[in-house]
């Protein structure tokens, strides 16, 4: 408990956590103290490391920005780096500097001197980073690549529903512990990193696999002997998703249920045929990580209190628009979380059902056997709902199933692929609806984007140059203040983490009426929409930007060509 008491001397923990924490630690005493009050979050990691490196007298590294020497590692021997988790740093007149996040680790340092016979010098730093920087310079899944991996239990991915598997080469192949392994970590490391997609594809001699993280795709650093596993490694993601190994010719589509360190993730995977191989695009629905709290989505008091007014509205529709990804299915789950109770029947018509909400009925399409979007609206009237969903309004026969039950006293939710608010209008009419039908039904339309938000680990204020700040901007560059990420460990130096919704909302008042009925373009109706007091996506986003949510390039690169009337 000595680094225990060093924190409390300095001012990081309090003398009453003391009996807390030996409490924690008898129920697991083989685990390093320093371990256990990071995990159980009794103090920050770089607190403790700071204690700690006082207490060992090490020196404390910071390895954000730092450069391996790679010669250095091409002498480590790979087994010990991932077993042990440490990093060689540099060498130095016969002395190897090597990170490492367990000071009480002395027999790692003792292997590590004896098979490479040089002197070790041990530096302190954060596991996390080392981590990191293992993933990026030997690659993810580089201890398996290389068969050299030990077994983590708590690493495991845990399937959730039964593989079945023939007896060909290829699910042989796919079937062995080290492919498995591979899959794996791959997997387990997009899980940790928060990607919503991990896209596999194949070239020319080598396979690149890119996470997107926040939106954007960022490439993962992967050993260039995994050009070797590819066949193997699609084989079991096709196993995995109860696809036909044996089918390269044509796309396929699956899903995997699995459970990775506890949390229940869902994952829809893509197949398509390229030209040197099939590309897999997976998409990770971490159900742990999902909260569907219309009040935490980032809507700003007044458009909050506007579509709050909507919701609650006895019938009409409802339509969320935008391109895909940009978190329209998470803000018609939050209303129906915000507006469901024991008085009131929803029922959802999804392709495909993302998330299971408690409280409400959900239904499936299936396409092939007849099921579509459309035929499950007629059927589900008849079940008596207060609150109907429709995932998208794919066409014309949708689209009137939609408005009927509108009229018939249903509030009705939906999507559409829009690029604002004021073309949901003329993309129904365009579909084959009458004009005065969409006039009547449509209650309002929410435009929507999702932006990046600053790191709160790394904010930093600073003054703008004049010529970064859009003419559009609603504050004069002059004394402007803004915040910005200076870009940090938890951030992976991007200077973002998460990301949160601009909206654009738009409610139908008697002249947008009338103008539908008219055949009125999307920009006049926009412009209406402007003078009765809408605010725009970018300027919404702009409003984001003086509280310090976001970033100025983060909404221009989402809003570009955003006309603001």
């Amino acid at each position: 408990m000595q680094l225990a008491q060093r924190l409390v001397r300095r001012g990081v923990l309090k003398p009453d956590d003391l009996a807390r924490i030996a409490e924690v630690r008898a129920m697991t005493p083989s685990r390093p103290l320093h371990e256990i009050l990071i995990e159980k979050n009794f103090a920050k990691e770089e607190d403790v490391l700071a204690a700690l490196a006082e207490e060992f007298g090490m020196e404390l590294v910071d390895l954000t920005d730092i450069k391996v020497d790679p010669d250095v590692m091409k002498a480590m021997p790979l087994k010990l780096v991932h077993r042990r988790t440490i990093m060689p740093l540099k060498r130095d007149n016969g002395t190897l500097v090597v990170a490492t996040g367990d000071p009480f680790d002395v027999y790692a340092l003792d292997e590590l001197a004896m098979l490479t016979g040089l002197q070790v010098h041990p530096v302190l730093a954060s596991p996390r980073e080392i981590a990191r920087l293992i993933k990026a310079h030997f690659g993810v899944g580089g201890e398996t690549v290389s068969s050299l991996i030990q077994e983590r239990g708590e690493e495991q991915v845990e399937l959730l529903e039964g593989l079945e598997a023939d007896d060909s080469e290829a699910a042989k192949m796919a079937s062995e512990a080290s492919v498995v392994k591979l899959v794996n970590e791959i997997l387990i490391e997009a899980a940790n990193e928060r990607a919503s997609d991990i896209h596999i594809e194949p070239e020319e001699g080598s396979l690149r696999i890119r996470y997107r993280i926040d939106g954007l795709l960022q490439l993962q650093p992967m050993p260039p002997a995994i050009t070797q596993f590819q066949s193997a490694i699609i084989s079991r993601l096709k196993i995995m998703a109860h696809l036909n190994i044996a089918e390269k010719r044509l796309p396929q589509d699956g899903r995997i249920k699995m459970r990775v360190q506890g949390r229940e993730i869902d994952v829809r995977v893509s197949i398509i045929p390229m030209v040197h191989g099939e590309g897999i695009c997976m998409r990770l629905l971490d159900k742990s990580r999902m909260k569907f709290n219309l009040s935490g989505m980032g809507m700003l008091p007044d458009t909050y209190a506007t579509f709050r007014q909507l919701i609650d509205r006895p019938h009409g529709i409802l339509l969320v628009t935008g391109p895909t990804g940009s978190g329209k299915s998470t803000t018609l789950y939050s209303a129906l979380n915000e507006i469901k109770d024991e008085t009131m029947k929803i029922i959802t018509v999804e392709d495909p059902v993302e998330y299971q909400q408690p409280g409400i009925s959900q239904i499936q399409v299936h396409t092939k056997i007849g099921l579509t979007f459309a035929a499950s609206l007629r059927s589900i009237l008849r079940h008596d709902p207060d609150v109907v969903l429709i995932g998208e309004m794919r066409d014309l026969e949708t689209a009137q199933a939609a408005i009927q039950a509108s009229l018939t006293g249903h509030l009705v939710f939906s999507t559409l692929h829009t690029n604002d608010a004021s073309s949901a209008f003329t993309r129904l009419i365009e579909m084959g609806i009458e004009p005065f039908l969409v006039g009547s039904t449509v209650e309002g339309v929410m435009a929507q984007r999702l932006v990046r938000t600053i790191c709160p680990d790394c904010k930093v204020e600073y003054a703008p140059e004049p010529h970064d700040v859009p003419s559009d901007f609603p504050s004069p560059p002059g004394e402007l203040r803004l915040w910005k990420g200076a870009g940090c460990r938890a951030c992976r130096n991007t200077g973002f983490r998460g990301r949160s919704g601009i909206y654009e909302l738009m409610v139908t008042g008697d002249s947008i009426r009338d103008m539908c009925v008219q055949r009125v373009n999307a920009n006049a109706i926009r412009k209406q929409a402007l003078l009765e007091g809408m605010v725009t996506l970018r300027n919404d986003g702009w409003r984001k930007v003086l509280q310090g949510k976001t970033t100025i390039d983060e909404v221009a690169r989402v809003t570009a060509g955003d006309i603001v009337g």
